[in-house]
């Protein structure tokens, strides 16, 4: 039997929501039984995308992270729930529609806030992985189907030449909260962390600086960059909260020395050498 998981490449999502209105299409106001029952037409988002925004202007930069269910091996939305929430064999959570009918508090036991409160069906609801499709001989959920970009990687995580598990064996894929120590079968590539930009001009002749060596140093990482045609430079992917010192040299000009916390994504603005 199979054991799915997905992968979710945030470099590759434009934020088109095509994933998030193919789900309506599938599950609004028509119940799958044994499977789960209609989700309403608003309120819910059970691929929900949340806008990331980065940086200062001029240089700003806007990432999506699409978030269904964590699909957990050990989900913490289950316990107590008297099989009202369980996992099946192929590893995909489900909420029963009849058992978990009335425990409201399932809801607030997902620490990723990914599950919703149906008032009028009065069960809890989520990303069921369209299990019902899946069982029926579909190959992926009508989220993966619907997306343009490649952002959703879905397949058997026990098969090495699944999509899934490709993407995975990349070595680039992390939970989104790994503290939460719940096996969540959904993981991300692409995260959007801080980083540190700015540009390079010519004192004296006001000019682009192209070609200049940039370099930066922080208590685990240094990295390297030359400004480009613009002077413009930029270091991504660095932790949060973290000193750094940036050297910017050219030839015969003055070194320039900067240091930068990465509180946020930041823009140095022009460096005159």
């Amino acid at each position: 039997m199979a054991r799915y998981g997905m992968v979710v490449d945030v470099t590759r999502c434009n934020g088109c929501y095509n994933c998030f209105l193919a789900c309506k299409d599938e599950h609004c106001e028509q119940a799958h039984p044994g499977y789960t029952a209609p989700q309403p037409m608003t309120g819910q988002a059970w691929m929900k995308i949340v806008p990331k925004e980065r940086g200062q202007f001029p240089k700003v930069k806007q990432d999506y992270i699409a978030m269904p269910c964590m699909h957990c091996d050990a989900p913490a939305c289950a316990s107590g729930t008297n099989g009202g929430v369980y996992k099946r064999a192929d590893g995909i959570v489900m909420i029963d529609p009849q058992r978990a009918a009335g425990q409201q508090e399932i809801v607030t036991k997902c620490p990723y806030r990914v599950i919703y409160w149906n008032e009028q069906e009065n069960v809890g609801q989520k990303c069921t992985f369209c299990a019902h499709l899946l069982d029926a001989g579909w190959k992926e959920p009508r989220c993966v189907e619907a997306c343009p970009t490649g952002t959703l990687i879905f397949g058997d995580l026990d098969d090495p030449e699944s999509p899934v598990s490709k993407a995975l064996a990349s070595g680039r894929a992390e939970v989104l909260h790994p503290e939460y120590g719940l096996g969540e079968k959904v993981r991300f590539i692409g995260l959007p962390k801080n980083f540190v930009a700015g540009s390079v001009v010519f004192g004296d002749t006001d000019e682009c600086a192209t070609g200049v060596t940039v370099t930066l140093v922080g208590e685990d990482h240094t990295k390297t960059t030359q400004t480009d045609a613009f002077g413009d430079f930029e270091f991504e992917d660095l932790p949060a909260n973290k000193w750094f010192k940036i050297t910017v040299s050219a030839p015969s000009c003055d070194t320039q020395e900067l240091e930068v916390r990465t509180t946020s994504s930041l823009y140095l603005g022009d460096i005159v050498l």
